[in-house]
């Protein structure tokens, strides 16, 4: 035996799919066309799956109902997905919850499969190991399911404008005085002198007592 012989490191095998999570085994369903099996699956998953403001957090429980169907070309699989949802409402900022349902319908081509060979590598879903991974599908649907500015209601009044205060707790009543910058001089003048506006003139009141007397020698007349 040569001495770098023991050196040479050995080839590691490939870690085979686990059944669980998104992975689906599906030897026992066979690849007769019409056969059918039924999965229900409750676990929770490990990294977060969403947008930026609004998806599955991590942690959450997924729950899967799914129906595996064999075909000519593959494995079809339909059901829905359901998950809970955090967010943040892009009107008002308050954090918010949710639950999410999606209807799966895709098909997991065999990899000797006429549909494996005359598709692009993206285009279609493939077996390895006779082992499906629905992650990657689950990942694409939430993406086109949920919105790019989630709302905490579809009525979310949102922020003041002016302070800032979530206007669903603020009332109906609450809103500021806004003043013209061009009546800001005005304003100001009014406030320090607030008796300017009723003061008379003394012009007018000396008016005033000699139209008064002259009515009243009038009378006396």
């Amino acid at each position: 035996m040569s001495a770098d012989s023991g050196s040479t490191p050995r080839p590691r095998r490939q870690q085979t799919p686990v059944d669980a999570g998104f992975v689906l085994d599906v030897r026992s369903l066979g690849r007769k066309p019409g056969s059918m099996k039924q999965l229900h699956r409750v676990f929770t998953i490990g990294e977060r799956i969403g947008l930026e403001m609004v998806g599955v957090p991590v942690g959450a429980e997924v729950e899967m109902d799914l129906t595996l169907q064999s075909v000519s070309e593959g494995v079809l699989v339909t059901g829905t997905v359901d998950a809970p949802l955090e967010g943040e409402c892009s009107r008002c900022l308050e954090s918010f919850t949710d639950e999410l349902e999606l209807h799966i319908t895709e098909l997991f081509a065999y990899p000797d499969s006429t549909t494996e060979q005359t598709t692009e590598e993206d285009e279609i879903h493939r077996l390895v190991d006779d082992m499906i991974d629905l992650e990657p599908v689950v990942i694409d649907a939430v993406g086109l399911e949920l919105p790019l500015q989630p709302l905490c209601a579809p009525d979310c009044p949102g922020l003041c404008p002016e302070c800032g205060v979530r206007m669903a707790i603020a009332g109906s009543g609450h809103g500021h005085e806004i003043l013209d910058p061009r009546w800001a001089g005005l304003a100001s003048f009014t406030a320090e002198t607030p008796d300017a506006a009723t003061a008379s003139d003394p012009t007018d009141s000396t008016l005033a007592a000699h139209n008064g007397a002259a009515s009243k020698q009038t009378e006396e007349k």
